[in-house]
């Protein structure tokens, strides 16, 4: 190697401190008893040994110290050197320098292509780790599967920081089958963890199906894919076909069915059959659980969990303690929430958005906000669903101005684009407070298409204001959109011109429902009056197959009503008109 090579180690390393030539010598080290004998006639062993030693170290920045003596003293290092030169820049982060040193060697070995996509990916360069691989490919030499396992494990783990390749995970599937390259269990649970995280489930269970041998933490990848598709028999079948379990994949099972309120009553029961085949719950088995009481709204088994890890140390953890503060709140003990939240050393932003969304959505929005601006004094950043929160809180307050304010900060502070679901709330809002007009501004001056629920939520503001020509427009948006957006707004605009006086419209509307045949008839939903709570008073209606034909079976004793709400509504919107 010349002197005069990688100036910038040398000029920094040399006058950084007159000691730096006692890092040559490692600790627990018998190379030498002679240091100047050492630094005079040092041989290609001690060097490796030094170099492995930083290597090894929580300091590894202080073995490019002897990266420096060996340019100053002339040394020539051999391959073994080499890589572990390029080893110890890598671990420091310095990838110019682990490059330079890839350069030179001799010969590109395997290990050393590995080493230098390894530190590239770590450093979330993924297309130069892919143009390592290609520039491998074209040298002659075969990736082998752990090149790959690399490649699909910066797939799976990809963020919003970095820009991946789309198909990131199917490129180096295709490339493996291409060089027929020999999966092994590795490459196999990277290739299942890839496609379930790219949202692929069938690629994976296609590939899951190919394994002789399946592992637990394979079948867990698929059981998790499954679950977030929806699919829960599939979940299921793999679980059940897992004969090794372990707690990982009973987790697994307790927070997919912890998600939906037709399953959630399962994972209680995953969870009994757990502890009865003695596996410990850990801290994410806990707060599944609790996710699973917060869907149910059964406080009490989610009191007996929390009775249960006081006793422990567990108890403020914080992800234990934020699903504590959620399940409180959503099941309406917003005290009890707030007890927990004041109670533990510290929080992250879940914890206070899942204490801001329990003010909103138990009718103190003013408070909500309150602790929005508090959160921001805490240096705690919000994020998306904290916004949302805010938004939805303004708007129950009427707070037109404060939800302008929050929702334009957005973008502004702290680079969050809004959603759609900022969108439809700010056009809730706007509504609520009479301004139709800045409401279909913002509508028509979205970066994106609107979709479902933003268009609902404008004929929701449009029919509470009596504005027929902008319910018209909005209701025919929704009818483009997809099907299942027809019955409500069907509903919703005959409501608009039944209640001005637009009876013509009405019958022009319901001829056009009827041409549509909207498939309601199989279909018990529940309806309340919208001044009862929904969970008093309800009244079971069967919906006849043509809408505008509704066969009410009315069980209650309140007087009747002219207007019922649909509660499996997202948007809230009245579905029957009396």
């Amino acid at each position: 190697m010349k002197s005069g090579r990688l100036p910038l180690i040398k000029s920094s390393i040399f006058s950084s401190s007159p000691n730096h030539r006692s890092f040559l010598i490692p600790l627990n080290t018998t190379v030498s008893t002679n240091h100047q004998n050492y630094l005079s006639n040092p041989t290609s062993t001690t060097f490796s040994i030094a170099i492995q030693h930083f290597i090894n170290s929580d300091t590894p920045f202080h073995g490019q110290k002897i990266h420096a003596h060996i340019i100053k003293s002339g040394f020539s290092p051999n391959t073994n050197i080499s890589i572990k030169l390029l080893i110890l820049h890598l671990k420091t982060g310095c990838l110019r320098y682990a490059t330079q040193m890839f350069d030179e060697l001799p010969q590109h070995t395997l290990s050393a292509y590995n080493y230098l996509i390894g530190g590239y990916l770590k450093n979330g360069n993924v297309q130069e780790s892919l143009g390592l691989v290609r520039r491998m490919v074209d040298s002659g030499e075969k990736p082998d599967g752990f090149t790959f396992s690399m490649i699909l494990k910066a797939s799976a783990c990809g963020s919003s920081t970095v820009t991946l390749p789309r198909f990131l995970g199917r490129m180096a599937h295709a490339l493996m089958v291409k060089l027929d390259v020999e999966p092994d269990e590795v490459l196999y649970t990277a290739l299942v963890d890839s496609y379930v995280k790219s949202g692929k489930v069938q690629y994976a269970r296609t590939v899951f199906d190919m394994m002789l041998e399946k592992n637990v933490v394979c079948s867990t990848a698929l059981i998790t894919g499954y679950m977030n598709n929806g699919s829960v028999e599939e979940a299921e079948n793999v679980f059940n076909k897992t004969v090794e379990k372990d707690i990982v994949v009973f987790n697994a099972m307790i927070e997919g069915y912890s998600k939906s309120v037709e399953t959630a009553n399962k994972g209680l029961q995953i969870f009994v059959e757990m502890q009865r085949l003695n596996f410990r719950p850990n801290i994410s088995t806990f707060v599944s659980l609790i996710g699973a009481c917060s869907v149910l709204s059964v406080v009490e088994i989610g009191q007996q969990v929390q009775g249960q890890l006081m006793k422990t140390e567990s108890f403020m953890d914080i992800k234990i303690a934020s699903a504590l503060v959620d399940m409180h709140a959503k099941c309406g003990r917003i005290e009890d929430a707030r007890r927990v939240f004041d109670y533990m050393p510290e929080k992250n932003v879940f914890t206070w958005t899942s204490m801001i969304d329990g003010y909103g959505k138990n009718g103190n929005p003013i408070k909500a906000l309150e602790l929005f601006y508090v959160m921001q004094e805490c240096c705690v950043e919000p994020n998306d669903v904290t916004f949302l929160s805010a938004l939805s809180a303004c708007g129950h307050a009427g707070l037109l101005a404060k939800g302008r304010e929050i929702f334009e900060s957005m973008e502004r502070d702290y680079s969050i684009k809004p959603k759609m679901e900022h969108y439809a709330c700010m056009v809730d809002l706007l509504g609520r407070a009479g301004r139709l007009d800045l409401a279909w501004e913002l509508v028509m001056g979205m970066p994106e298409k609107p979709n479902s629920d933003v268009w609902a939520a404008f004929l929701s503001s449009c029919r509470l204001h009596g504005d027929v020509q902008m319910a018209s427009i909005a209701a025919n948006e929704l009818f483009k959109l997809n099907a299942d957006s027809r019955p409500g707004a069907f509903v919703a605009l005959s409501n608009t011109l039944a209640a001005a006086g637009k009876w013509d419209g009405v019958s022009d509307l319901r001829e056009m429902m009827k041409a549509f045949r909207l498939p309601l008839g199989s279909a018990l939903r529940v309806f309340i009056p919208p001044y009862l709570h929904s969970r008093h008073n309800r009244l079971d209606c069967r919906v006849g197959v043509d809408l505008h034909l509704p066969v009410l079976l009315v069980r209650n004793n309140h007087s009747r009503v002219c207007t019922l709400f649909d509660q499996g509504s997202r948007s809230g919107h009245e579905v029957v008109h009396l």
